[in-house]
């Protein structure tokens, strides 16, 4: 069967999580989990292989061994496809792409490209998707990156720490049928660009 949306209670699901964060909920829910919340998520990502490449759904279990927060699962499913992220939870339905918490290397590479003439192209690129309704920016400095004037003409993209377009839907009846993935694949449509210019000029081999 194709993905045909999520149509079991997968908020009845997270809430109730919410509520009661513990291994004797989830296992009393499991069956749950599996038929409304990962099953039509693996569904879509099969789907959106053939446009975006593989994808992978990340597990419910949170990594609490450095963590103050104890909780052992998240309150969300999350997965990628090719270069694209897909968060339900909830709430919303939200889609990402780009560079979360990069390394300091990736940052300096990020910033060189945005300062010579690679960077006109991003600033098109950005404009353009804010006119189109996509949340882009990453986490800015409050200060001038080292090394580049604060009155650079893209002051704004080299402040940026993280680097990132996403877009956010509220749960609505459409989060049943198909047409979730039609509204998938639009945003990643209007991220595109963002992850195309990452991709051309921050490849390991482009120094």
């Amino acid at each position: 069967m194709g993905f045909e949306g999520w149509k079991g209670d997968f908020v009845g699901f997270f809430r109730g999580l919410e509520l009661d964060n513990s291994k004797r909920y989830f296992e009393a829910h499991r069956k749950q989990f599996e038929e409304d919340v990962r099953g039509p998520m693996l569904e879509l990502l099969s789907e959106l292989e053939p446009l975006l490449g593989p994808g992978k759904v990340f597990r419910i279990n949170r990594d609490i061994r450095f963590s103050a927060d104890k909780s052992p699962y998240k309150t969300n499913i999350g997965a990628t496809a090719g270069a694209m992220y897909i968060h339900l939870d909830a709430r919303q339905l939200f889609t990402a792409t780009g560079a979360h918490m990069p390394d300091s290397a990736w940052l300096t590479r990020y910033r060189e490209a945005v300062a010579g003439p690679a960077g006109e192209d991003l600033a098109r690129c950005v404009e353009a998707m804010r006119e189109a309704g996509v949340n882009v920016g990453g986490n800015e400095l409050k200060t001038a990156p080292r090394g580049y004037p604060a009155d650079h003409p893209r002051i704004e993209l080299l402040r940026w720490r993280e680097v990132g377009a996403g877009t956010h839907f509220d749960i609505e009846p459409w989060i049943a049928t198909a047409e979730a993935k039609e509204r998938i694949v639009e945003s990643w449509h209007r991220m595109r660009p963002l992850s195309d210019w990452l991709t051309s000029n921050l490849r390991a081999d482009n120094r």
